[in-house]
């Protein structure tokens, strides 16, 4: 019979200074939502979204200062004057790590636990921190004979 492996379940992550790398970028360009997926060296993740634009439509100015701010630290060119969304996919940011609680909707007597990004700064990998965990899914270079 064949062994499944186990995982260690979703855990927040963890508050405090940290590099992160941009796994993942979705941008709906209609209605002007850009969602990034952060990973830490540890494999946990956490998004970052923008809302670029307003319910009439026209430019969210807050929202894509903080956008600016972000592709700019992450492709570390602060003379940047336009992205694709899928150019900042591989980069890596440093970025506070804070906790945000607020009572769950479904439930006031419960708490949520919300992951925002302060400060943010370059950076150019995970500097020594343990890679992510690897996938349980097959070894190609095995299976390759490398």
């Amino acid at each position: 019979m064949a062994r499944i492996p186990m995982t260690g379940g979703f855990q927040i992550m963890p508050e405090g200074e940290q590099v992160l790398k941009i796994t993942k970028a979705e941008y709906d360009e209609d209605f002007g939502k850009a969602i990034f997926t952060l990973a830490n060296a540890k494999g946990q993740t956490c998004q970052e979204r923008f809302s670029l634009l307003n319910q009439d439509n026209s430019p969210n100015e807050k929202a894509l200062g903080a956008f600016s701010f972000f592709a700019k630290t992450a492709m570390n060119d602060f003379d940047l004057v336009d992205v694709d969304p899928v150019e900042l996919v591989g980069r890596y940011i440093r970025a506070e790590v804070i906790h945000n609680k607020v009572p769950s909707n479904q439930d006031p007597t419960k708490m949520k636990t919300f992951v925002n990004l302060g400060s943010k700064s370059p950076a150019d990998g995970f500097e020594g921190a343990p890679a992510a965990p690897k996938s349980a899914g097959l070894d190609l270079n095995a299976l390759l004979g490398g």
